[in-house]
């Protein structure tokens, strides 16, 4: 007669709970090997233990029912590597996110936050190479990566140096509204003799404009407090004006560094220099 196991001594067996072996029954994970057909009472078989163990360590990982299914049926080692392996890249990356949020809301539950330090400038008429488009914000990372790209790669071939660093212009509407204009500009010294530009570049000078400015330093994940302080500085004062905020990456991140250097500049009416 094949051996069988009572929940009880299967539960101490494998660590599991009566409710969650009763769960897993449910959800056709762990099948009971029979069921008394008189008591109902679900019976195991020793062999049942190390899918048990595996189902256990699994679910440990908050890995969803659903994929411990798929990682108990699959047909073979690679498989069900590949399973596991997927789920552990999402814990990977909801653990970056955990950890970026509670760095910020430490900053939030600070007793004395910094206030960034906030300056007027006035911008002069500026010559560019730009690229502008409408974009939904959900593409504004990618967009601004290719803008990027394409901008350095005209001026590259036309051995034309930037006279200052990459800028981006950004409508309220694309935050709003999550749809926008976008804009991101690299100023040259001079447009003279760029005429028709390839691809979606065109050249042009930037209209003068008075911005309230404030630097951040530090990742992206941080950019919101300094926005947030600018914005209130403009508020408090009624300073501001109709326009795109008009950002300065005077050092931008890399692979090796995520630091960066953020100017931020608000439109404002000014009545004194």
């Amino acid at each position: 007669m094949t051996a069988r196991m009572t929940i009880g001594d299967f539960s101490r067996a494998t660590r599991l709970t009566a409710k969650a072996l009763r769960f897993y029954h449910r959800e056709g994970i762990l099948v009971p090997a029979s069921i008394d057909p008189d008591s109902g009472y679900r019976l195991y078989a020793p062999e049942q233990i190390a899918d048990a163990q595996v189902v256990r360590r699994l679910r440990s990982l908050d890995i969803p029912v659903g994929t411990v299914r798929e990682v108990l049926d699959a047909p073979d080692l690679a498989t069900r590597t590949d399973r596991v392996s997927e789920h552990l890249a999402r814990l990977e990356s909801q653990l970056e996110k955990t950890r970026s949020a509670v760095a910020m809301l430490k900053g939030l539950v600070a007793e004395a936050p910094l206030r960034p330090g906030i300056l007027h400038r006035s911008v002069p008429a500026t010559p560019a190479v730009v690229i502008r488009e409408t974009i939904d914000l959900a593409d504004l990372g990618p967009w601004y990566d290719d803008a990027r790209a394409e901008l350095r790669g005209l001026l590259s071939k036309r051995g034309v140096r930037p006279s200052g660093p990459l800028g981006g212009l950004w409508s309220t509407a694309l935050f709003l509204d999550e749809r926008g204009k976008a804009a991101l500009f690299l100023p040259v010294t001079s447009i003279e003799g760029f005429g028709a530009l390839p691809g979606r570049a065109t050249a042009e000078v930037l209209p003068a404009v008075d911005l309230a400015v404030a630097v951040h330093r530090g990742t992206d994940d941080g950019i919101d407090g300094t926005y947030g302080a600018l914005g209130a500085y403009v508020a408090e004062h009624e300073l501001g004006v109709d326009g795109p905020i008009r950002e300065s990456y005077v050092e931008e991140s890399t692979g090796e560094s995520p630091e960066l250097v953020t100017e931020i500049g608000w439109p404002i009416f000014r009545v004194a220099r």
